[in-house]
């Protein structure tokens, strides 16, 4: 789109003009009919009264002959106006304009011959001086009407130029001659006049064009905004306003808010309803404040819609201001969402741990002796199991179903979510520990029972653990205070709750530190095997040795296995302190005589985070050892999970020509199923089997049952926990019982130790079989 600068700059040509600015200047040439009306009167009476005086008949012609264009002029003019309205191109309006400058030219030319008449054929003086004058005055009016079209005005200026010239020339005398000369510059001057006349009124429709294309943009984008808009000027008036602020404040689309004051803006507003009285006075002394400048910060108004529109005014150099606003109301939502999502948990809508140690922080920061507070730390028994078996969506049901019943049976400060199973009651203020009793009491009994969940029931029992503050606190070691105590309720049978002692900080400061000294000693390696040999009972010959993990620590001597064991499952650091006794064992079996074997225990967590196959057979390469002198001992505890895939582990490992032997069998959840279901080559009966044995033939019964189903399934039966001749010697009488382990025969012992007693054990010189005098002595 052309501005009127670039129109300015180019002086196109006529026929060059866009259509929005040729065709007003078309339409110009088409208005103000009654000046051409009044003009031709003028005109055809000026030749009248030169007929009149002399009588001339071409005189008489001429009037006629412009009466008669005139009349063809106007039925021009009316039929343009009748077709106005459908003319929207430059060809429909050229079209026009030149009907008009036909009748234009035509007019021009018969005055101009009127006037060569009145100097040819008269010899009345009044006839030149009247046709001359009116021909002169009406031209330039005409010439004033067609400025439009630069040749339209040349044209006519020939028209008239041209016959008044030659009537000088042809029948003036020498005066007529100048003076016709002096018509040159005359006509010049017209036809720069046209020109400055065109040029201005060009400018005038480009920047009327400009002008009301910015206000089309204007009202456009007012009208667009995102915002409601009001401008006020220095009087506090509104010049301004657009229809999103209607809108937004529930105004009719026609009323008319331009002129209005601040006030009486409020009051429409309150008239429809959309804003209460005291809403009202708040907005109009806010906006009052802001055009005083003593206010400059947004503000928000709630309207009775529930909307929320919030107003920012910006102060103009004219002494007004502008007025946005703007629909908060979902921004304000979105907030309180977002408010809501950081204080209280999004499934069951307690309070989540940031309220809990806002409110313990308080509670703590008024502490007094008659003004105590205590934290009930409840954990969900055996939740994990209805997550496995149900499912999570289940699961999360059931803690909605616990969150429900804490809210409607117990009455206490804060009933927080702390995560996962874990809920957190925080009671103050507490005047004895009696009232911390009550309360868990209430918490149990309104836990405990059955739920349903979607068609499914469970029963469901808490823990918890209580903690007291009997003075100021750390709000963190509150927490791990109520959480200790939380662990020795789960630990003492579930379904109970227990007090926070003094001496359960002690121990876990001491678990702590054990499992700090377990990382230490997993990095530095400090773990050391010692080795347990399995005696063949026929041969009482050395078959194998199993590898016993043991813990020389520096400060606290040697640790129990049964002590550092369970923790470091707990903590995932049995993989890869597995995986260091798996490779220190095969290492150092690589250094024992003949075939003897070593038995390994790998953990049933090794087998549910890691690949067994693929472990046994790197370290086997890495450490070239044969896999028949390699035996992995698994627990029934292994078998119990994944059933498909260990079954899969086994078979590979069966493949691989090692060994799996089922350790500690007739415990725990022993299954007989297992020794026919599960690739296993050996079953070491559990030596709780063989402890007070003595007369008890019920005991012996089973034990020989045990031996002899396994024998008769083709496993190997290995004893262990052989302490006693008496034990040994029932043992040797029963064929199904194919090797022996125990303190009778040997103690564990490290690996130089045992690697002695293997050498000395392999080269002896072959006699009847017999237990070794050393070994009969070892054991005494």
């Amino acid at each position: 789109m052309e501005t009127g600068l670039a129109i300015r700059a180019r002086q196109p040509a006529h026929d060059a003009l866009p259509a929005e600015i040729y065709l007003p200047l078309v339409d110009s040439l088409f208005k103000e009919g009654s000046t051409l009306f009044l003009g031709t009167l003028f005109v055809i009476g000026s030749v009248f009264i030169t007929y009149w005086k002399t009588g001339e008949i071409l005189i008489l012609y001429c009037a006629l002959a412009v009466f008669a264009v005139a009349v063809a002029r106007g039925v021009v003019m009316r039929a343009y106006l009748r077709a106005r309205p459908t003319i929207k191109t430059i060809e429909a309006a050229r079209r026009w304009e030149h009907r008009y400058s036909i009748g234009a030219s035509a007019s021009c030319a018969l005055l101009s011959i009127w006037c060569f008449v009145s100097f040819a054929w008269t010899t009345d003086p009044l006839a030149p001086l009247v046709s001359f004058t009116m021909t002169i005055a009406y031209s330039a009016g005409i010439f004033g009407r067609n400025f439009a079209n630069p040749r339209f005005v040349i044209i006519q200026i020939l028209c008239t130029w041209a016959p008044i010239t030659a009537a000088l020339v042809i029948y003036g005398n020498i005066y007529h001659w100048i003076f016709a000369f002096l018509l040159i510059p005359t006509f010049l001057g017209i036809k720069l006049i046209a020109e400055r006349l065109r040029r201005t009124l060009v400018e005038a429709v480009v920047t009327s064009r400009d002008m009301s294309l910015l206000a089309k943009r204007f009202d456009t984008a007012l009208n667009n905004m995102p915002h409601g808009l009001c401008m006020f000027d220095s009087k506090r008036r509104i010049v301004v306003s657009n229809q999103k602020l209607k809108d937004q404040v529930g105004l009719p689309a026609d009323i008319e808010l331009k002129g209005s004051s601040v006030r009486e803006l409020v009051d429409r507003i309150v008239e429809v309803g959309l804003l209460s009285d005291a809403g009202a006075r708040e907005l109009t002394d806010r906006l009052n404040a802001q055009l005083s400048g003593t206010d400059n910060a947004a503000f928000g108004i709630d309207m009775q819609n529930e909307r929320t529109l919030e107003f920012t005014v910006q102060p103009m150099e004219s002494g007004g201001m502008v007025a946005l606003v703007e629909d908060i109301t979902e921004r304000k939502i979105a907030e309180a969402k977002i408010n809501h999502l950081a204080r209280f948990d999004a499934l069951t809508g307690l309070p989540n741990r940031n309220v809990l140690r806002d409110r313990m922080e308080h509670a703590l920061a008024e502490w007094r002796p008659d003004n105590m507070c205590a934290i009930h730390f409840i954990d969900l028994d055996q939740f994990k199991q209805v997550n496995d078996t149900l499912g999570h969506t289940r699961g999360d049901m059931l803690l909605e179903a616990v969150a429900q019943r804490l809210r409607t049976s117990i009455d206490a400060d804060v009933i927080s979510r702390f995560g996962g199973d874990e809920f957190v009651i925080l009671q103050a203020p507490l005047k004895s520990l009696d009232q911390a009793e009550t309360l868990a009491v209430r918490v149990l009994e309104a836990l405990g029972g059955t739920y349903d969940l979607d068609g499914h029931k469970v029963v469901v029992t808490a823990s918890i653990g209580i903690a007291v503050a009997e003075n100021r606190i750390d709000p963190d070691q509150f927490l791990r205070n109520a959480d200790m105590a939380l662990y020795r309720a789960k630990a003492e049978g579930r379904g109970t709750w227990r007090w926070f002692e003094a001496k359960m900080e002690e121990k876990a400061q001491a678990r702590r530190n054990l499992e700090l000294d377990l990382r230490v000693a997993l990095e530095t390696e400090a773990f050391e095997l010692y080795y347990q040999p399995i005696f063949n009972l026929k041969t009482k010959r050395i078959q194998a040795c199993e590898a016993l993990l043991r813990w020389p620590h520096r400060e606290r001597g040697m640790v129990s296995p049964a002590e550092f064991i369970p923790v470091a499952e707990e903590m995932g650091l049995i993989v890869e302190i597995g995986n260091q006794v798996l490779y220190k064992a095969c290492l150092e079996c690589r250094r024992w005589p003949g075939e003897i074997a070593v038995a390994v225990n790998l953990s049933s967590i090794q087998f549910d985070r890691s690949n067994i196959p693929a472990l046994v057979r790197e370290t086997l390469a890495a450490t070239n050892l044969s896999a028949r002198r390699l035996e992995i001992e698994i627990t029934e505890s292994t078998l119990l999970q994944d059933t498909r895939r260990t079954r899969a582990d086994l078979r590979q490992l069966a493949e691989l020509g090692v060994k799996v032997s089922l350790d500690d069998f007739g415990t725990a959840y022993s299954s007989l199923s297992y020794l026919h279901s599960f690739p296993l080559h050996k079953v070491k009966i559990d030596q709780s089997f063989l402890r007070d044995l003595g007369d008890d033939e019920r005991r012996v019964t089973l034990l020989r049952g045990i031996t002899r189903l396994s024998a008769q399934l083709g496993l190997h039966v290995v004893v262990e926990g052989v302490e006693t001749a008496e034990q040994l010697e029932l043992l040797a009488a029963e064929e199904s019982v194919d090797e022996v382990q125990g303190y009778l025969l040997c103690r564990p012992m490290p690996a130089a130790d045992v690697r002695r007693l293997l050498f000395a054990s392999y080269v002896a010189p072959a006699q009847a079989p017999s237990w070794p005098q050393s070994l009969r002595s070892d054991a005494a």
